[in-house]
């Protein structure tokens, strides 16, 4: 399974419901596909779903799985079943045998990190675990050491400001590029996917 490490930049759309948006993001050039298994997001999806998705949708990209406070069986369970390359811990981080990103809020950056994880989900804190599509001060990222993803509030008008602040190794996309809740807009998804791997190699010249 490939993991962070394989690309040199992730662009990543979350919060995926449906075969179309999976498509759409695969086809605009999205390095991964998150699918929440939390079963308070509006942007769930059952397990035996995603997998479908997954099976219809081919590609050289990354399936995440999303999970708030999951048990150690929950997370091995679905890892298998969708099957995962990724699984993305917010709330309780549980060590699991796969490959893991860690979320961490927006106040919590400057904190101690917890190691063993590939990388860390730097997002706007709010209780509902991500998905408000609000921003956070992209500074407070800046100096993070560690692999980062930033999330939070991200659309095509704003993550080339964002990259250019943070300097993350990727980024990741939810509500802003949706019609509604669960359902992207395709040219959203395009646009920002055309923005944030424009802006990566801009950033890549600039080293």
């Amino acid at each position: 399974m490939k993991g962070i490490t394989d690309f040199g930049f992730i662009v990543k759309i979350c919060g995926v419901t449906r075969e179309v948006d999976a498509l759409a993001a695969v086809e605009a050039g999205a390095h991964a596909i998150g699918f929440n298994f939390y079963r308070k997001s509006p942007r769930y999806v059952t397990p035996e779903r995603a997998a479908e998705i997954v099976s219809r949708v081919p590609g050289d990209y990354l399936r995440v799985g999303v999970f708030v406070n999951a048990s150690r069986e929950e997370l091995d369970a679905i890892a298998a079943a969708v099957p995962l390359d990724i699984v993305q811990l917010h709330g309780t981080a549980t060590q699991v045998a796969q490959r893991a990103w860690r979320a961490i809020p927006a106040s919590r950056i400057q904190a101690d990190v917890e190691p063993g994880f590939e990388a860390y989900l730097l997002d706007t804190t709010t209780p509902r675990y991500g998905g408000s599509g609000e921003t956070f001060d992209w500074h407070l990222a800046a100096g993070f050491r560690q692999r980062a993803i930033l999330a939070g509030g991200l659309d095509a008008s704003n993550v080339r400001h964002a990259i250019s602040i943070a300097r993350p190794c990727g980024v990741d996309a939810c509500s802003r590029l949706e019609s509604e809740p669960g359902k992207k807009d395709a040219i959203s998804v395009r646009e920002f996917v055309k923005a944030a791997r424009e802006a990566a190699r801009q950033m890549e010249l600039e080293l």
